[in-house]
């Protein structure tokens, strides 16, 4: 949904370079580089260096730089070829520069009232709000024994009556690779799990244990059950950007609607008409439904 917020580096050095330098040379943007009687300030090389490709941001702080200096220098030369023989002039170059122009004002606009009006209190408002539109799940914490065949899942069985630890019989008996853990699964849900696997578990009392194997297409299993509960939410620190970007996305939607409603959208191409009503449609049902934050375990 969002567009990029900066322009690719070629473009942005051509307009800056038909409009001859934009930036007051001072102490807090200098001159890196010079092309010609064309200056390239350090606010150009951060530009351009937030475009590099990104392939090219993953070289060493110096590399990039000189990627993007390189770029920057590419640019300039070319520039002003292209400026000497009036390219700036033609009907391409000029629609294509309003469009940038607009590309960009939309995005200075985004980021005011957007990405920098977004408040921690409006993120933690929205995290409650999602929080409470959770419905929770019931979850349980159990441990299991694996082992090949129904026979060796009756031993097991046999010597946990017998007053065996459980724990103990998965780390010498279970073919699991949790077998170390003790066959400690952690909490899960019931989805989690192969059905044969979670009706047991799930109708197991608290401290109980299967008194039966368990089959499933890993083998025969026996499990205990630790502890049920319902699942909690994760906490704001866990889920924040996740959070903010709803946040921000309806800020985008809220600011696109009144400029809607000012401005009014034409489509004179009834077919364009139809598939631009059907995309927007197709958005707005989208962000009013399934907004929930999901936890993780």
């Amino acid at each position: 949904m969002f567009k990029s917020r900066l322009l690719a580096a070629v473009a942005l050095g051509a307009v800056i370079a038909i409009h001859g330098p934009v930036f007051a040379q001072d102490a807090a943007d200098p001159v890196v580089a010079k092309v010609g009687t064309a200056e390239i300030h350090q606010s150009e090389l951060d530009l351009a260096l937030a475009s590099l490709d990104p392939q090219l941001a993953q070289l060493p702080d110096e590399q990039k730089r000189a990627a993007a200096l390189s770029g920057l220098v590419d640019v300039k030369l070319l520039a002003k070829d292209a400026e000497a023989e009036g390219v700036q002039n033609s009907e391409d170059f000029k629609k294509r520069l309003a469009y940038l122009t607009d590309r960009e004002l939309h995005n200075a606009y985004f980021k005011k009232h957007v990405v920098d009006a977004v408040t921690a209190d409006e993120v933690k408002a929205r995290y409650e709000k999602e929080i409470g539109a959770i419905k929770p799940q019931e979850e349980v914490k159990a441990r299991h024994i694996l082992v090949k065949t129904e026979e060796e899942a009756k031993a097991v069985i046999k010597e946990l009556d017998a007053g065996k630890d459980f724990a103990t019989l998965a780390k010498e008996k279970s073919t699991d690779p949790n077998k170390d853990d003790g066959g400690d699964l952690g909490y899960f849900t019931k989805e989690r799990m192969v059905p044969e696997f979670s009706e047991a578990a799930f109708a197991l009392e608290k401290g109980a244990y299967t008194k039966t194997p368990v089959k499933s297409q890993f083998g025969f299993h026996v499990i205990l059950l630790e502890d049920k509960r319902l699942q909690p939410p994760p906490p704001l620190d866990q889920v924040e950007p996740q959070v903010k970007q709803l946040v921000m996305r309806d800020k985008y939607l809220a600011l696109l609607a009144d400029a809607k409603k000012d401005a009014g959208v034409e489509i004179s191409d009834p077919a364009l008409k139809k598939a631009y009503d059907e995309a927007n449609k197709a958005e707005d049902a989208g962000a009013t439904e399934g907004d929930a934050v999901e936890g993780a375990n």
